[in-house]
Order: structure tokens, then C-alpha cells, then sequence
């Protein structure tokens, strides 16, 4: 990723599919000769509460597994994990949100599995390495990685910024995945049902 050209990264920004999207975003400007982790490490560089996250998505996930070998016998008992697991999810969402600093909260136009664009009152260098959090409210979680800034427009009265991620974890990088993908499936039945609405 580090010897990527500027071509090479947009090409691979526009590899996943993206959604317009306003995402809550955190963007955090980092010196230039600011020595990026490798990602095996990036759990250490995460913020406490994200750690804690972390751990908590890995052991729900552990610990569901054994249960689908167990047939139909066990399918209320997985219903009822399931839900208990989407609890803990929601109060985990909203402690992370409070990591959320104000001054420096943006919100995306787009997002994707590659990477994300930005709405910044204040242009950004081309280059610039940025640490980024991401609070994906629909999928009551959030994603701490880094990212660098490959394009910086103006657009209006502000500047639209995209970033891509070069410090992600996998696992993260597939919930932005489904999470763009879910958000598209949202807004296609929205509109299904207004067209619908308007034929009736």
C-alpha cells in the first residue's frame, strides 16, 4: 500500500463498491513522517474502548459458531443469543459514540469497503495521513483505522475529500463491505415502496 502510486490508489478506491452515504467520521491529521502501524499491530493503536469492542464482536462470534452444528433443536436458543448478542452491540454503539470528538466530526458523502469521502469546511494536502474513526450507527458499531487522503475537490462552499484506508483491519474492512451493501438493500425497498405508494 505504502508504494502504491496515485493511480494505483484511486484504482483501488474504486474497487469496492461505494454508497452515498452521511457517516458520522472522526478525522485526525497526522505529521508526515508519522510511522504508520502494520495492521497485525493496529489493535494496539485502537483506542481502549475500541479494544474492548474488538474482543467483544470475536468472543459473540466464537461462541455462536458451535451452536449452528447443533440443527434445529438449537435455532431458539440461537434467536435468543442473537438478540441478547444485538443488545450488548447497541450499548457497545453507543459508548463508542461518546469517542466521537467534536472538533473533529465530519460526516461522509460516501463510504465503501476502499475507502471514504469526506465533506471538510478546509482543504487537506494530497498525501496527508489521517487517523480515522467511523461510527456506522445502522450496524450499531464503529471502526478505528488510517487512511490518506488521495483527491481533495471543491464542492459549493465546502471540499469534498476522499481518503483511503491504509491501515485496516480485515475484519473491518468486510463490515464496511456489508454495511454499504445492507445500506443500498435499505434504500432500494424505501424506494420500491414509494413507487409503489405513488402507483396505488
Amino acid at each position: 500500500m505504502d508504494k502504491l502510486t496515485l493511480q494505483q490508489k484511486h484504482e483501488q478506491f474504486s474497487e469496492f463498491f461505494m454508497i452515498n452515504h452521511d457517516l458520522p467520521v472522526n478525522i485526525r491529521e497526522l505529521a508526515r513522517d508519522f510511522a504508520l502501524p502494520d495492521v497485525d499491530d493496529l489493535h494496539n493503536h485502537m483506542p481502549y474502548t475500541f479494544q474492548v469492542a474488538s474482543e467483544i464482536g470475536a468472543i459473540e462470534s466464537k461462541a455462536l459458531r458451535p451452536l449452528r452444528n447443533l440443527g434445529e433443536h438449537a435455532s431458539e436458543l440461537v434467536e435468543f443469543l442473537n438478540h441478547q448478542s444485538r443488545k450488548i452491540d447497541l450499548m457497545m454503539s453507543l459508548i463508542l459514540q461518546q469517542q466521537s470528538d467534536p472538533a473533529e466530526q465530519f460526516y461522509s458523502v460516501q463510504f465503501g469497503g476502499g475507502g471514504i469521502t469526506i465533506s471538510t469546511d478546509k482543504p487537506i494536502d494530497i498525501g496527508t495521513k489521517i487517523e480515522l474513526k467511523l461510527f456506522l450507527r445502522e450496524e450499531a458499531c464503529a471502526i478505528f483505522c488510517f487512511a490518506e487522503v488521495i483527491t481533495c475537490k471543491p464542492h459549493q462552499d465546502t471540499y469534498h475529500i476522499s481518503l483511503i484506508y491504509t491501515r485496516i483491519r480485515e475484519e473491518d474492512q468486510d463490515l464496511l463491505v456489508k454495511a454499504s451493501l445492507h445500506l443500498q438493500a435499505i434504500a432500494l425497498r424505501k424506494r420500491n415502496k414509494q413507487k409503489q405508494n405513488e402507483q396505488n
